[in-house]
């Protein structure tokens, strides 16, 4: 049986700069907070806590006095350097450069969008840390839109900006599109004079799409390895599990089944942006092991 791990899958860029930010930190201090998980990986955020990092909220931050607070890759609204200002908070901002250009986007649109009464619109995932950073661009007015129903909190006669999460599928923000452009038409307007759609989807993880569809048609096994939290690796994980009906999603290898590699000859391991190249060597590691038992 070969088991090839997707040589295109792991850390993104951004990710990788939190995390050597946070273990460059730690190599001169006992103690570094970071505001909310460094990433959507339990094992990982598992490994940095035993360094030294501390994970926590907002409300703790309040509570917090003259320390060192790291912000992750998804980056943060106004507020949190406002609170940090305020109680000497020394921030080591490790947003991600991507998230911090569409901030600034973000907040230039709105101004745009306030001048003409028209709305701001993102495509992403309420209360994820990513669009709460953006929607603090916009002094909390922005409208977030995941499905169909969140629609309904547009007004279709009047002006729309829309941005996207960096992490969504270009699918679902293509889908979005081609529905908002629709409503407008219903609704009497001309969407080329009153919708301007901005497609702020990272590159890094779009392209990642077309990757894995080929990797899992390659394959007669498919692991996905995310954490469970992770947005782009539910997004990545549909797109594996369209193309192969024979993928599975796991966090950790511990939740591997030796019998959906009967009669495999090629297993393919992948995993998202969140996902560190360590742990699906080890998911390698244990299907090889299964190997002798399956025999």
């Amino acid at each position: 049986m070969k088991i090839n791990i997707d040589t295109n899958s792991g850390f993104c860029f951004g990710v990788v700069y939190a995390i050597q930010t946070a273990e460059d930190e730690l190599e001169n201090t006992d103690k570094l907070y970071c505001l909310g998980d460094i990433v959507h990986n339990n094992m990982e955020v598992d490994r940095l806590k035993a360094k030294g990092l501390e994970i926590i909220n907002h409300d703790q931050l309040r509570q917090l006095h003259d320390v060192k607070v790291l912000i992750r890759a998804h980056g943060e609204p106004p507020e949190t350097y406002l609170i940090a200002s305020q109680n000497n908070i020394e921030l080591i901002d490790a947003s991600c450069p991507v998230v911090l250009k569409l901030q600034n986007r973000v907040r230039a649109g709105f101004d745009e969008a306030e001048k003409m009464d028209g709305q701001l619109v993102i495509y992403g995932k309420e209360g994820h840390a990513e669009v709460n950073g953006l929607v603090g661009q916009t002094k909390g007015k922005a409208i977030v839109v995941m499905n169909d129903s969140d629609l309904e909190k547009i007004d279709f006669t009047r002006p729309v900006k829309l941005f996207s999460q960096t992490t969504k599928s270009t699918k679902g923000f293509l889908d979005l599109k081609r529905k908002i452009e629709q409503r407008i038409e219903a609704a009497g307007g001309d969407h080329k004079n009153i919708f301007e759609a901005n497609d702020t989807l990272c590159r890094q993880v779009s392209n990642r799409e077309p990757q894995l569809r080929d990797f899992s048609q390659k394959h007669d096994v498919v692991i996905f390895v995310s954490g469970k939290k992770s947005s782009n690796g539910k997004a990545l994980f549909d797109t594996c599990k369209l193309e192969n009906d024979h993928s599975y999603f796991i966090s950790e290898p511990e939740e591997l089944k030796k019998e959906w590699f009967e009669n495999a000859q090629s297993v393919g391991i992948c995993g998202a942006t969140s996902t560190p190249m360590w742990l699906m060597e080890k998911v390698k590691e244990s299907i090889r092991s299964f190997e002798t038992q399956i025999i």
